[in-house]
């Protein structure tokens, strides 16, 4: 059975997992480990992402997430991308790096999002790396010790975290870290690396209750939440589907919008696909490319081909027309 796509819903929680292809390293030394936390940095605060936990493992990644002017898909793209060239100069190694696709489970923010920043920072402990609360302090590769205030790194968004534990900064912070050292007594809890019905009932028990009580939930194995969470996220992306569908009925193609702003902008269709840099040229590729994804669901590739461009400057100049403000 095909695999399901992603849900990159703008504007949502996501838990992220990045694991190396076949369970293999992807940091071998602090180095690395500095290098992606830098490239991070720079990929959601260009973004305007949020992150609101992370850690390093050696051979996996953890990230919350929110997705802000970028996709999560492209921040990931362009992180992964990066990250595994400059891991394979260093290493004179060849070949993918990570798995081909990374996890990404749509969360119910209201519900999981204190629960999965514990799960997330806890993972040090849980790999025995380190065994106390204070060595968790000062572990650099967690945002934990950001949150706390004992690290820095701007780009996280610890406010967010510590505005639900209280309003003192100080008093939050404490708040926040007894709830870490709760968390430490309670061992592993594998209802928050995924979606689907048993895990949002917290188990099979949780399950068996809803049949014993003859009810039913709405599930989906890409979403943490319960049924009415479930159910409006996936109406979201039904009735951006159905926008797509009812235009593609219509016979709407690329080459109707291709036209259509063509026209608009006054741009020759010849110019458009010789791959000219012109400012005006560019702007109109990235509007018509913008508006054949979300208009007719057309993916990259297939727009990269229809303007003559490579698909990763397709991806580019979607990101940059909200931007440009053509008119």
């Amino acid at each position: 059975m095909p695999r399901q796509a992603r849900l990159d819903t703008p504007g949502a929680l996501h838990h992220i997992m990045i694991r190396g292809i076949n369970r293999s390293p992807i940091f071998k030394d602090e180095e690395d480990k500095r290098v992606f936390l830098q490239r991070l940095g720079h990929e959601v605060t260009e973004g305007q992402c949020s992150v609101y936990a992370w850690v390093l493992m050696v051979n996996h990644v953890h990230l919350l997430f929110k997705s802000g002017k970028h996709s999560i898909s492209t921040v990931m793209r362009r992180l992964l991308t990066w990250y595994a060239q400059f891991f394979n100069r260093k290493q004179h190694r060849s070949g993918h790096l990570f798995e081909n696709r990374y996890k990404s489970i749509l969360c119910d923010e209201e519900t999981y999002l204190l629960a999965l920043v514990r799960y997330v920072h806890l993972n040090p402990v849980r790999a025995k790396i380190v065994s106390t609360l204070d060595e968790l302090d000062r572990y650099p590769w967690s945002g934990h010790p950001t949150i706390l205030g004992k690290a820095s790194h701007s780009w996280m968004e610890t406010e967010y975290v510590l505005s639900r534990f209280g309003k003192s900064r100080r008093n939050a912070q404490t708040a926040y870290r007894r709830f870490i050292e709760e968390g430490m007594a309670m061992g592993r809890n594998s209802t928050l690396t995924g979606g689907g019905l048993v895990r949002s009932m917290g188990g099979w028990s949780g399950v068996l209750s809803l049949r014993r009580k003859s009810k039913t939930e709405k599930s989906d194995e890409r979403i943490l939440g319960d049924g009415d969470f479930v159910q409006t996220v996936l109406q979201e992306v039904e009735e951006r589907q159905l926008r797509q569908l009812r235009l593609r009925r219509k016979g709407v193609t690329i080459q109707d919008i291709i036209q259509e702003e063509c026209s608009r902008h006054r741009v020759s269709p010849k110019e458009l696909v010789s791959g000219s840099r012109r400012s005006l040229v560019s702007a109109v590729r990235a509007t018509i490319a913008s508006r054949c994804m979300e208009e007719v669901g057309v993916s990259a590739a297939e727009i990269a081909r229809q303007l003559g461009v490579t698909t990763s400057s397709i991806t580019r100049g979607i990101e940059r027309v909200k931007d440009i403000g053509l008119e």
